[in-house]
């Protein structure tokens, strides 16, 4: 994959939203988003796969993964611009896709704070907290 872009100290709080601006690199086979406590405590691991044409969701819990959430829906592709929005809610994690298809993904590890974002795979034009 590329560079990984990362933020140790987000302040995002259930209730609050994510928006993501970027283009996806041309030259990889999925790109990813994650969202947590830290590189170990994944609340939500957002991946989409191009070359198996599905969108992979999980969550990490220390040196274990979870078991993994599959949606078919592919809307993205190498190269592509994109618009996403995750929406943080004590019980789930809600993406709204380019599209506009939402996808929804429960919080299986229950926080109600997250402190880390960590993106790859996308040249990153704006993100923003609210």
């Amino acid at each position: 994959m590329s560079e990984t872009f990362e933020v140790t100290n987000l302040n995002m709080k259930s209730g609050m939203s994510l928006k993501i601006k970027g283009k996806i690199h041309s030259n990889v086979d999925r790109f990813l988003i994650n969202l947590g406590q830290g590189k170990e405590k994944l609340n939500l691991h957002f991946n989409p796969r191009f070359n198996e044409s599905t969108i992979v969701c999980n969550t990490k819990d220390g040196s274990g993964w979870g078991q993994e959430y599959r949606e078919n829906h592919m809307c993205f592709s190498p190269g592509s611009e994109v618009k996403l929005t995750i929406a943080f809610q004590d019980k789930d994690f809600k993406v709204t896709m380019p599209d506009g298809h939402v996808l929804t993904f429960p919080n299986r590890l229950g926080h109600s704070h997250l402190h880390y974002l960590s993106m790859d795979g996308l040249q990153i034009s704006s993100f923003k907290l609210e």
